[in-house]
């Protein structure tokens, strides 16, 4: 298909992602929706004669021969909703852009995807919690998403960056310009390790109508949305709400009952919008990914050695031979009652020397 029509299509007001699904759904391609005649087109609904005859007119030709000199120009390259480079993630929703504008180094369907969101204000709770998180995720095949915006959205991109790990910032305007003016050398930092996305053509100011819109992009984009402070209303809350309407999973870091930026993750979480979490464990535990864990030694086993019970060191070296082990496995092997068992497993938790994971198992904590 035509490069040309693609962005000419969305160019006309008044047709949005749905309704530009509807059109291709109904005539098959962008050059049949150009080429259809206006009773044709008027016989789709939502369409009607207005949009018909603006799908008629010669502008939005012109609009996007001027929007593709421009991404010419600037080696910008355009992800069509159909193509393997566009976000598969991002294309389930409903409402996904047809277009994306991206200028960036790595591929948009990685293995994994964290959006890490929050206020503009963070406090150096805030800071802190995102710190020690994203340096737990640097071991793992994923980006991390977020909105360049003053806060905790910039440093989670900062501290990315500082971890060597991909960073995608979703814009609310054209990659002609970067907003806030200030984040500029963070942007173009981040072109080399992640990149920059936007679905606003050239000319398009940050209007504040524009980051609703621009949320949707970092809730869509990823596996799961984490929330690291969030006041009680604002773009963040918006964004996991998104998120939540996709069926994606959504994570709050909570915070102190008096605080004002951990108000909205309190909220989240005690409506059941996002799950607690605390840290990358957590996360992991959550999600079920794997975390590669070096093979425990016989030193290693020495080194903690001398802080076990007798029944802990029972349970230690039983896990350690197998790597991880169920409940099941654990009682069948020591023969104690479950309540024994349930209760030095949890010590054991607590102290950091096992970690629970899905199906009743357990590992070391290394």
């Amino acid at each position: 298909m035509n490069i040309l029509l693609k962005i000419a299509l969305t160019k006309i007001k008044g047709i949005g992602p749905k309704l530009s699904r509807s059109l291709l759904s109904h005539l098959g391609s962008v050059d049949a929706i150009f080429e259809a005649p206006k009773k044709t087109l008027q016989l789709i609904p939502g369409v009607g004669t207005v949009l018909a005859n603006e799908i008629h007119s010669k502008q939005p030709l012109l609009d996007a021969e001027k929007e593709l000199t421009f991404i010419e120009k600037h080696r910008i390259e355009t992800c069509w909703i159909e193509d393997n480079s566009y976000p598969r993630r991002l294309a389930n929703c409903e409402d996904a852009p047809l277009i994306l504008y991206y200028k960036g180094s790595e591929s948009l369907n990685p293995s994994k995807v964290i959006s890490i969101v929050g206020t503009r204000k963070a406090t150096a709770y805030g800071r802190k919690i995102c710190e020690n998180l994203i340096q737990d995720l640097r071991h793992l095949d994923v980006q991390i998403v977020s909105g360049l915006a003053y806060g905790i959205d910039v440093h989670a991109h900062a501290t990315a960056l500082k971890h060597q790990i991909p960073t995608l910032g979703i814009l609310g305007h054209g990659l002609d310009r970067i907003y806030p003016y200030a984040h500029r050398d963070i942007a173009s930092k981040m072109i080399t390790c992640g990149g920059l996305i936007t679905e606003f053509p050239s000319g398009t100011n940050p209007d504040r109508q524009n980051f609703p819109m621009r949320n949707r992009i970092i809730a869509g984009m990823a596996d799961v949305t984490i929330v690291i402070e969030a006041a009680s209303s604002g773009g963040a809350l918006i964004t996991a709400e998104i998120a939540n309407s996709y069926n994606r999973d959504v994570c709050a870091v909570p915070g102190g009952v008096d605080q004002e930026f951990s108000a909205g993750c309190n909220y989240l979480i005690k409506t059941n919008r996002a799950h607690l979490i605390r840290n990358a464990e957590d996360l992991f535990y959550l999600m079920n990914w794997e975390f590669e864990h070096p093979k425990p030694t016989t030193h290693q086993l020495s080194l903690h050695a001398p802080s076990l019970t007798k029944d802990q060191q029972k349970v230690f070296q039983y896990i350690q031979e197998r790597d991880q082990a169920t409940v099941d496995e654990i009682a069948l092997y020591c023969d104690w009652p479950q309540s024994k068992l349930a209760m030095l497993l949890l010590e054991m938790e607590m102290d950091n020397l096992l970690v629970s994971l899905p199906g009743k198992l357990y590992r070391l904590h290394l």
